[in-house]
């Protein structure tokens, strides 16, 4: 039987969907704290002991979640998801798509890179360069959010004035993104990528003023997954090389043109499953056991092949 590690700091809803689809195709899904996890060279074989698997590793790993903490313990626990992969086991998604998600600053420039529409974004550490840019777009009547460089469920947004705000409370880093007005009551889309298509989307209209996330009291509604909104996402998941993610968008004008706002890479999908038929855990399984892991025993089979 094909054994999986689900990473994540904390059960609940997420894992109990996850775990009873990969029950239905016939694999055993236990959950395993990165935390626990430790590189180890006196384990053998592989040097890595992942908690419930002896001296085994996993057919495969799924990332449901990576807690919090230091540099130095996000860093040995991006490690572990690191040397996972350069053990030849599957990660779904991997350490290096993972950290260009949790990165704003990246993820803005391989958005930009690739072409596609995000508002302007600028990232630093110059306050006086920051402050410049503040003076500028008031200048031309634009408003400009300064956000965490690290942050999800729309904790520590705020709308900056002509004057720069104190950069502690962000660490003495400022991003900064064109704030885009979605209107009364504002809204905006999360699109849902796996693999590579588009298989689910919302509306979260906010209840919290410009702040749209189900976290803070947005009411989730359903929205069609029209073509252009699908594209968009599609496209945003690849410029950052994630297997799947919730793509955060807004309409940039008045004919509807979709902007990524955030590429989540470790998403989570509650309020789009209450809003959707789709069975979204079964998506993300399906996906990982035929695709990914299918992918990694054919490169596998080739490599001994040669």
């Amino acid at each position: 039987m094909m054994r999986v590690a689900i990473m994540t700091d904390e059960t609940g809803w997420h894992t109990g969907r996850l775990k009873k689809a990969f029950r239905a195709r016939g694999v055993d899904a236990r959950c395993v704290d990165l935390a626990e996890c430790r590189i180890d060279t006196t384990w053998k074989p592989y040097g890595l002991a992942i908690p419930g698997f002896g001296h085994t590793l996993p057919d495969a790993v799924f990332v449901r979640g990576i807690a919090g903490g230091t540099f130095e313990q996000v860093t040995l626990r991006l490690g572990i998801l690191h040397a996972l992969r350069e053990s030849g086991v599957p990660v779904y998604n991997d350490a290096r798509a993972t950290e260009r998600s949790v990165d704003k600053s990246m993820t803005s420039f391989l958005l930009n890179r690739y072409g596609v529409l995000t508002p302007a974004t600028w990232a630093g550490e110059s306050a006086a360069f920051t402050q410049r840019v503040l003076m500028r777009e008031a200048a031309a009547n634009r408003q400009v959010v300064i956000k965490p460089l690290f942050g999800s469920q729309g904790k520590g947004l705020e709308k900056a004035g002509l004057t720069l705000p104190s950069l502690e409370p962000f660490n003495k880093v400022a991003y900064l993104q064109r704030y885009i007005d979605a209107g009364e009551p504002g809204f905006d889309w999360r699109v849902l990528v796996i693999g590579s298509q588009a298989v689910a989307a919302m509306k979260r209209v906010g209840d919290d003023g410009w702040i749209h996330n189900f976290a803070r009291g947005a009411t989730c509604e359903p929205a069609a997954l029209t073509p252009s909104l699908a594209d968009v996402a599609v496209r945003a998941t690849q410029a950052l090389g994630l297997d799947y993610a919730g793509i955060d968008l807004i309409a940039s004008d008045a004919e509807q043109r979709p902007l990524v706002l955030e590429v989540n890479g470790v998403a989570a999908w509650r309020g789009l499953q209450s809003v959707t038929p789709v069975d979204i855990a079964a998506l993300l399984v399906d996906d990982l056991i035929d695709r990914k892991m299918a992918s990694a025993v054919s490169s596998t089979s080739a490599h001994a092949a040669r």
